[in-house]
């Protein structure tokens, strides 16, 4: 094995918050992933002339609105979920929850109905329900979401959905340079999964391909901190097998990349739907933590975001 001299490792660029900021503004909850994907699609075929290697777009109504990127001769997959939290307008002002936001009384709501553009007002009764407060009733189903407050200062950034738009973000910054592996974008996952299922069907057995990474955030808690590099989870609800979360461990102390271990007993990921799976996938959540998660107040340092693209790229080589 070469030895990698210290501070040689591979060092991202300066994270583009113009295009994180742009996919943390798209409206798409659980189920209503549509627009991210028509920008992904957008955003790919306009970028990846510049990309060191070109992608196959598979897209279809047999994935829904997932969408796949197929480079070279894959082994390993990323999955990066598109959907974010929010909520359903019910009836008589109520909202029902998508997925488990987090937020305050008074936090600002937007979305859109046969009306017209929505921006509302977020309450609570002395049971905790959710309503909305808004100049006329809004019709039902209608989804709701924060409204996004972007802001950057020299070491952190925070805004609504970086969970999962920054997880979106890291596979789109990896695809500039991939060779070889598959990038997979899915619905569903902030509100119990759906999509990974037939996903994992579909690669293990067009490609054989039976390695994932999950591309998404993580918390900031008691063993996990701001600015000390990239987490990478040895287990949460779920139980990866531990060889291959040692291939990545391993991989991560060979280039010198900053990462924190996490071991949680709580929290999923599309990383739970895969060891739910008839498929011998192995698989490994890596990702920045974050700190207020599914609040309109999530806030990632910058530092974990370079090391969570340095540590991806060198990752789809390696495995």
């Amino acid at each position: 094995m070469k030895k990698i001299k210290k501070g040689s490792a591979k060092k991202s660029q300066e994270v583009d918050t113009q295009l994180l900021k742009q996919l943390c503004e798209i409206h798409a909850p659980s189920g209503q992933e549509g627009p991210v994907k028509d920008f992904l699609l957008q955003h790919v075929k306009k970028e990846s002339k510049n990309w060191k290697h070109k992608p196959q777009i598979i897209l279809g109504e047999q994935f829904q609105d997932c969408l796949i990127l197929k480079f070279g001769k894959p082994r390993t997959v990323i999955f990066a979920h598109m959907d974010s939290v929010g909520f359903t307008v019910r009836y008589f002002n109520q909202l029902l929850s998508i997925g488990s936001p987090d937020a305050e009384t008074e936090t600002r709501l937007v979305g859109r109905d046969s009306l017209g553009e929505i921006e509302c007002e977020l309450e609570f009764d002395k049971e905790n329900h959710a309503f909305y407060k808004f100049g006329r009733p809004i019709d039902r189903g209608t989804t709701l979401t924060y409204k996004i407050i972007f802001h950057e200062t020299k070491e952190y950034i925070e805004s609504a959905y970086l969970d999962n738009r920054l997880g979106v973000y890291n596979a789109l910054k990896v695809a500039e340079t991939l060779k070889d592996g598959l990038i997979i974008f899915t619905c569903w996952e902030e509100h119990g999964g759906g999509t990974v299922g037939f996903l994992a069907d579909y690669v293990y057995r067009k490609w054989n391909v039976r390695q994932a990474l999950i591309s998404d955030i993580t918390w900031v808690s008691d063993g996990v901190d701001h600015g000390k590099g990239v987490a990478i989870s040895m287990r949460d609800r779920n139980l990866p097998r531990k060889v291959f979360v040692e291939k990545i461990i391993h991989i991560a102390k060979k280039y010198q990349i900053d990462h924190q271990l996490e071991v949680e007993g709580s929290g999923s990921s599309d990383g739970g739907e895969l060891q739910r799976s008839p498929f011998p996938f192995d698989w490994c959540f890596v990702g920045a933590p974050e700190q207020h998660a599914h609040t309109p107040h999530e806030k990632v340092h910058k530092h974990d975001i370079k090391t969570m693209i340095d540590l991806y790229n060198y990752l789809m080589k390696e495995l």
